[in-house]
């Protein structure tokens, strides 16, 4: 069995929701664990993460645990830049055995070949301002810059405070510009399946090339996605277990 889980955006809401959060994410995945060989993380994870080469914000830190422990176990975890959480160095690989990835991942389960992303670069949340936020989020000089001339605890509140306002409900144009990429890359590549967070809407889409899965967001809807030798499922966490949405034979893909 494969886990896929995105946008938890830690931080976002108030300590008490962030935790609230964390713990139900954690207990999702200590469900799973005896049956669960791999683990991906598609994405803002974080609502605003900044990490320094001494030290990393504090949120997140008992998932960061339980991380931990999947690796020790022998069990990979995959974690895929989001918009929300791209400015890593090596803390989650070196202390924790975590795979960091900045852009998209082909991974290979029960014959499958998968393509994933956190779906940023397809399309913008935030229209043209949000393309130039990421522009400026992923040049160097920009991140070295702030990482330099801001003192860590204003750099961190500076970005949870745009986070915050530019945070609004689901984005149809969005929705569509995700599934319309999923699309277009089940035709023209060897891929049979395409995941991606970022839209906040939980998706499972069938085509004649394969299957486009999007695993929503965890941090309001508790969704994600499971993949097993037979079925792809969009799952939801109930707080005591996970209930299918809608499921999907595996698909072979274009003749």
């Amino acid at each position: 069995m494969v886990l896929f889980v995105s946008d938890m955006h830690l931080g976002r809401s108030s300590a008490r929701a962030s935790r609230e959060h964390e713990r139900a994410l954690i207990d999702c995945l200590r469900a799973h664990a005896d049956q669960a060989t791999h683990l991906y993380l598609l994405g803002d994870v974080f609502d605003a993460y900044i990490e320094h080469r001494s030290y990393i914000p504090k949120q997140g830190i008992r998932l960061m645990g339980e991380l931990a422990q999947w690796t020790a176990r022998r069990k990979p975890v995959c974690y895929l830049h989001g918009n929300h959480d791209p400015w890593h160095l090596d803390f989650m690989d070196r202390e924790l055995g975590v795979r960091v990835v900045e852009g998209p991942w082909t991974a290979h389960h029960y014959g499958q070949h998968i393509h994933l992303a956190h779906g940023d670069r397809v399309a913008s949340t935030h229209g043209r301002w949000g393309q130039w936020m990421r522009q400026v989020m992923h040049h160097r000089g920009a991140v070295a810059a702030y990482r330099t001339l801001l003192p860590a605890d204003w750099g961190l509140a500076a970005a949870q405070w745009v986070s915050r306002r530019l945070h609004g409900d689901p984005d149809p144009a969005v929705i569509r510009a995700l599934r319309s990429h999923a699309v277009q890359v089940l035709h023209t590549t060897a891929a049979h399946a395409v995941l991606m967070g970022h839209s906040h809407a939980a998706e499972l889409h069938e085509d004649r090339a394969g299957v486009y899965l999007n695993t929503g967001n965890w941090y309001e809807k508790r969704t994600f996605v499971r993949l097993t030798p037979d079925r792809w499922a969009l799952m939801q966490w109930n707080g005591a277990a996970a209930r299918p949405i809608k499921t999907a034979p595996v698909s072979q893909g274009q003749p």
